[in-house]
């Protein structure tokens, strides 16, 4: 009779359970961005999609990803940044503190880009019962 040969596989998921936590603790983290206060709404939360993100602070500063522009080079490269992106996937975050009016203007500049719709995004707002 030959003797079988047993693999120890005890070390392999202690490794599987370290890189899990990791990822588990990391992914929240990876949304990132230029930290905003959102506004708070009552709404469904989407699925993660791939797309740009442009963010304006409270101070009224744009953000498309993480790369501060000014709005006039965003008025004039969001539309290229756009098809070569080759994405409709826009989301907005603002500041809830940010002006209403540079908002406005932000989204003025994507629809002048040809951005049909743009995602708002926002905290979940606690609903009391």
């Amino acid at each position: 009779m030959l003797p079988t040969a047993d693999i120890n596989v005890t070390s392999l998921v202690d490794v599987a359970f370290v890189l899990l936590i990791i990822f588990m603790i990391t992914a929240p983290m990876m949304q990132g961005g230029v930290p905003v206060e959102l506004p708070k709404a009552e709404g469904r939360p989407l699925a993660p999609r791939e797309g740009i993100i442009v963010t304006v602070d409270r101070r009224g500063q744009i953000y498309v990803d993480q790369t501060r522009v000014s709005y006039d080079d965003f008025r004039a490269a969001f539309r290229a940044l756009v098809a070569k992106r080759g994405t409709s996937n826009v989301y907005l975050r603002s500041d809830r503190r940010a002006s209403y009016g540079d908002v406005v203007r932000v989204l003025a500049a994507m629809q002048a880009a040809g951005v049909a719709s743009v995602g708002l995004t926002t905290e979940d707002e606690e609903v009391v019962p």
